[in-house]
């Protein structure tokens, strides 16, 4: 299998740690959305990252679908996300609170992007306060659950998706996310980034 896209972003890295973590081999390619678009149109027209592509050339689009098709391969005290339905419920909390951050913070880069005459401040206040308003809620869930993972005794998806995404704004938006402000998910990332599957698949430095 192949694993298409950069690791600069969220939605590829929480892929590309989470088949690790469950064992599934892949290889990845490195392509970006912008600079590598015509290549990355060849293999798939959608130029959309993540996409997998499996052994049988089928592919596979959007990462929360990519990793619900890595943990359907595996018995189900290996998935990343808990089988019992109040537990599962509870980390797929932390996995939309997290993953819509994420999209807010790319949505800042790609505004940003734009040409200044073409670019809304109205829509990047607006699109900053829901940035801060879904971190601030991390926060608060994960300051409930207390020290240690947020699924118990190992990590588990919640905290692959909370780690990568608050990776991610600091990367991106850190002037409009004050880390002084969010002890439990800057010990919670820092702790996740020790891990071997972390490691494997940095997030670059810029």
């Amino acid at each position: 299998m192949q694993l298409i896209g950069m690791l600069d972003s969220p939605f590829v890295r929480r892929t590309a740690i989470s088949l690790q973590m469950l064992g599934m081999p892949f290889e990845h390619r490195s392509l970006s959305v912008f600079s590598d678009f015509d290549a990355f149109h060849q293999i798939n027209p959608l130029v959309k990252a993540p996409t997998l592509v499996c052994d049988d050339g089928m592919q596979l689009v959007d990462s929360s679908l990519i990793i619900d098709y890595a943990e359907s391969t595996v018995a189900p005290e290996k998935r990343l996300l808990p089988v019992e339905p109040t537990r599962r419920r509870s980390a797929l909390r932390l996995v939309g609170v997290a993953l819509l951050a994420a999209e807010k913070a790319v949505q800042i880069v790609y505004e940003r992007k734009r040409p200044d005459a073409l670019r809304s401040e109205s829509w990047l206040a607006r699109v900053s306060g829901q940035l801060n308003s879904a971190c601030k809620l991390l926060e608060q869930q994960a300051g409930e659950i207390g020290p240690g993972w947020l699924q118990g005794e190992n990590p588990g998806q919640a905290d692959i998706t909370v780690a990568v995404a608050w990776g991610f704004i600091q990367l991106v938006t850190a002037e409009l996310v004050d880390a002084a402000d969010y002890p439990t998910l800057v010990a919670l990332a820092a702790r996740a980034e020790q891990l071997p599957a972390f490691q494997a698949w940095p997030l670059p430095s810029d």
